[in-house]
């Protein structure tokens, strides 16, 4: 039976509609609270979710669970453990094998993403265009023998499937009562215009959410991590 072990990074970037997702389907999953712990403790799990945060993959002197984060998915790709990677998440999964993370343009809010030439079964349930909430103010290159499935205009690298693994810049897991969370602290009109996409958007983007989640939990061994 599948088990997700989660990485959370921050108190405010939880799994979102993801947990409910994973609830509906009976998938027993928990959170590694690494702002707590400070680092990636050894439990047994089929899959491996890794959420956003606010810091960068690079802030391995001020945090140095993101090594151990790197080491465990590396060592996850390597044993075909399925992993998805949202946002910091999706950085994550581009260092751990080689592949440069750095400072980008800020994306917030909901943004237009293209399906790319390597697009696949994922991605059929929304159009070659599609808007996808994202908060971010870096980007990673694709590492080697990666497919790039998503493009975007102001940042290109949007979307990557590397064996086991599924990178996604963007945020997929959000809802309403997290939208509203994370974007209290902006200025007003930028808070209303995000407010009145996420009515255009949401339910596509929920949508999309289920297929990633279904296509995630598609494949998996149990996989302890020591």
């Amino acid at each position: 039976m599948a088990s997700v072990a989660v990485f959370q990074h921050t108190p405010g970037e939880p799994l979102g509609y993801i947990e409910q997702i994973l609830s509906d389907a009976g998938v027993p999953f928990y959170y590694n609270y690494l702002w707590e712990t400070n680092e990636v403790p050894a439990k047994e799990a089929t899959h491996l979710i890794f959420l956003g945060g606010p810091m960068s993959v690079n802030d391995e002197g001020q945090f140095p669970w993101l090594v151990q984060e790197k080491d465990l998915i590396r060592k996850a790709v390597n044993e075909k453990i399925p992993v998805l990677g949202l946002c910091l998440g999706a950085q994550l999964i581009a260092a751990a094998h080689g592949a440069r993370v750095y400072r980008s343009v800020n994306e917030i809010g909901w943004c237009p993403v293209h399906r790319g030439p390597a697009s696949d079964r994922l991605f059929d349930v929304v159009p070659d265009t599609f808007q996808v909430f994202q908060m971010h103010g870096e980007t990673f290159e694709i590492p080697y023998g990666a497919h790039l499935l998503c493009t975007g205009t102001e940042v290109k690298n949007q979307a990557f499937r590397l064996t086991s693994a599924l990178a996604l810049q963007f945020h997929p897991e959000m809802t309403d009562a997290l939208i509203a969370d994370w974007i209290k602290g902006l200025k007003k009109p930028v808070r209303t215009k995000i407010l009145h996409d996420s009515k255009k958007h949401l339910i596509q983007s929920n949508r999309l959410c289920r297929r990633v989640v279904r296509d995630f939990l598609g494949a998996g061994k149990t996989f302890y991590r020591k």
